[in-house]
């Protein structure tokens, strides 16, 4: 009797080790991946985290996913503590490109790699190691798009832009925010390549956040009425933002002919399918996809490669293979890492293609 005791609790211990973590079978080699992301309110950010969940459960690994909430040191501290709790392979929104080299050298302390995404790693960060990738998508592209989408709209209708002189009003993101400076130059670069005055009635940070962009352009709109045709943001959340204030203050001609009923065209970027919606309903004019899937699944495929192969050096990943020709934009304008470099692919978003996403 005390024998077959013993053997029924044995067996029940036995168990208990298999079925762990709600009935799935807990073993060692179960596939970890540390996700961490710079600031969970953004709403592409938060549409990326998503997918990131979503293909960890669809391959059953375990993703400890991490928001760092705007602070570049809980960051850091967020990376220690996962190294310390045996996680080697990272997806990684980094809050500030000046850290990614640190976070690159702790993780290849340990053996393990990261892809870089959203926001560019330092070149001498990718130089760390051939397991440290950049997963994302050129942010001068997405600002050339924007400059060509104002230019087809005033080549259609020359008469509310007379001379080709643009007066805008104009919502950056965060200031020296990558993506804040490169898509400003490649929107200014394009558009004056084109011949066009650009003047900047009014330019100032949101922090890409709609209610900032609200607030700020009720100011702007009480101090500049009548003098601008065009209003550009930096990302659809405070294009939106700039959507509301333009109803808000009256300035709606409900005419959707061109496009939008809203006085003068409002431009954003990430095609969020709360500014696809805008979109439907003749309220904000274009947009410019920033892929979320593709960039948080391009991500996912070199850290899972990374975690089940040792390393994710010459992969295909979500279809993309690593670039072979610099760009302007870097770390992929230094030929000692385009290897390492997957550019994930902006597209402008117009009326004529929006449904599309939706």
């Amino acid at each position: 009797m005390k024998k077959t005791v013993a053997i029924l609790l044995v067996l029940a211990l036995v168990c208990t080790g298999l079925f762990a973590q709600g009935g799935k079978e807990a073993t060692d080699d179960t596939v970890k991946i540390g996700a961490l992301i710079r600031n969970l309110n953004e709403q592409f950010v938060k549409d990326y985290a998503d997918n990131l969940r979503k293909l960890a459960e669809e391959n059953g690994v375990e993703l400890n996913l991490q928001d760092a909430q705007g602070d570049v040191a809980r960051q850091l501290d967020q990376l220690n503590t996962l190294i310390t709790q045996g996680y080697k392979y990272f997806v990684i929104i980094p809050q500030d490109t000046s850290v990614t080299e640190q976070m690159a050298q702790q993780i290849q302390a340990v053996g393990g790699g990261a892809a870089f995404s959203n926001i560019q790693p330092s070149v001498d960060a990718l130089k760390v190691g051939k397991d440290f990738y950049l997963a994302s998508s050129p942010e001068l592209v997405a600002g050339q798009y924007q400059a060509q989408i104002v230019d087809d709209y005033f080549t259609q209708y020359p008469e509310k832009a007379p001379g080709k002189v643009l007066n805008i009003l104009y919502l950056q993101g965060q200031l020296g925010h990558p993506a804040q400076i490169s898509r400003e130059a490649g929107f200014i670069d394009t558009l004056e390549s084109l011949g066009y005055t650009v003047n900047f009635v009014a330019k100032d940070t949101a922090d890409w956040t709609p209610d900032k962009a609200q607030e700020k352009m009720d100011t702007w709109l009480a101090a500049h009425r009548g003098k601008f045709n065009l209003v550009v943001a930096q990302n659809d959340g405070m294009a939106l933002g700039a959507v509301e204030s333009l109803i808000t203050n009256g300035l709606v001609d409900n005419d959707p002919s061109d496009g939008t009923i809203l006085s003068f065209p409002v431009l954003g970027i990430d095609a969020t399918a709360d500014a696809l919606n805008s979109m439907d309903q003749d309220k904000l004019y274009a947009t410019v996809l920033q892929d979320s899937v593709g960039q948080s699944s391009t991500a996912f495929e070199l850290a899972y490669a990374m975690a089940t192969k040792g390393t994710a050096q010459g992969v295909t990943a979500w279809g993309i293979e690593p670039a072979k020709e610099v760009i302007s934009e870097a770390p992929a304008n230094d030929p000692a890492v385009i290897s390492q470099c997957y550019l994930v692919p902006f597209k402008p978003i117009t009326k004529e293609n929006y449904k599309d996403l939706m």
